[in-house]
Formats: C-alpha cells, sequence, structure tokens
C-alpha cells in the first residue's frame, strides 16, 4: 500500500507516495530517475547500491524507503553542485579507475565517506572502508591509487 513519504535527497525535499517497504534504491531509481545507485545483488553485499544517509554509508536495495523518511540521503548525483566534479570523482579520472564501471559509484560514494571520517587514510585503511564494494574488474590498484590522490585533492579545497 502506498503512503506518503517526505524524502530529502541531494538537498531537495521530495514528497512521495510509495510502500514504505520498499528499497530506497527503486524510489531513487524508478521514482526519482537518480542512476548513480545501481543494482548490483540484492543482498547490501556488492556496494554497487552505496548511498549517504545522513553522511553515513549505506546499501541502498537492502534499506525500507519508510526507514529514510526524513533524513538525508546523497546519492552520487548530489556530491557536487550542479555539473560540477566532487574531488573524489575526479580523481578516479585522473587514475583511470575504472574499467567496466558498474563498481565506480559505489565505490566513489563509499570514498567520499571514508574521507570524511579519515583524511588521510592507510592504505590498509582505505582496503577496509572499501572491502565491501566489490570490483570484478581487478581495478583495485587504481582505486587504492585514486583514493589516495582523492584525499590529496580534497585536503586542497
Amino acid at each position: 500500500m502506498s503512503l506518503p513519504i517526505a524524502l530529502f535527497v541531494n538537498g531537495t525535499p521530495h514528497m512521495l507516495a510509495v510502500p514504505h517497504a520498499a528499497p530506497l534504491l527503486n524510489i531513487l531509481r524508478n521514482d526519482l530517475g537518480l542512476n548513480g545507485p545501481k543494482y548490483g545483488c540484492g543482498l547490501g553485499e556488492c556496494g554497487a547500491c552505496t548511498v549517504l544517509v545522513d553522511g553515513v554509508e549505506a546499501r541502498s536495495c537492502v534499506i525500507p524507503v519508510g526507514g529514510v523518511e526524513g533524513r538525508s540521503v546523497t546519492t552520487l548525483e548530489g556530491l557536487a553542485p550542479g555539473d560540477a566534479l566532487h574531488p573524489v570523482q575526479q580523481a578516479f579520472i585522473d587514475c583511470q579507475a575504472a574499467q567496466c564501471g558498474y563498481c565506480l559509484n559505489g565505490m566513489i560514494v563509499s570514498t567520499v565517506a571514508l574521507l570524511r571520517r579519515c583524511p588521510r587514510p592507510t592504505d590498509a585503511q582505505v582496503r577496509r572502508a572499501l572491502a565491501h564494494n566489490l570490483c570484478r574488474c581487478g581495478t583495485h590498484i587504481e582505486i587504492l591509487q585514486a583514493v589516495q590522490r582523492a584525499a590529496v585533492l580534497m585536503a586542497q579545497t
């Protein structure tokens, strides 16, 4: 049964009538047209659907939309204003950290969360923080380089 719900996504308030048990991922993609979070496994294990909820990374495929009512949700599209790139996005481009790109959005959002809580992470901290974001293409070395590059870029802003 669809009920009204107030969502705050990427800095914009939304009033929607949706089933409160529906996965947040489905609402973001199907109702709000946001394609940053991807459907990967549907179990919250691959990281492709990662978003920030009140600044903390969360797997949108396993969170009921009712669980984020009144909270701040940020997707890849909301990391930087307008057409600008977030420093993490720029670092991933600079380091060519994408191959197929399917994991990329989740990796970027998880990296933003990491660098907000730990601005100068060690490689071990990066590995731990991204351990639940799966990349099947094997660009892990470039991703590690991109995270360290992003830390430098964020420190400059």
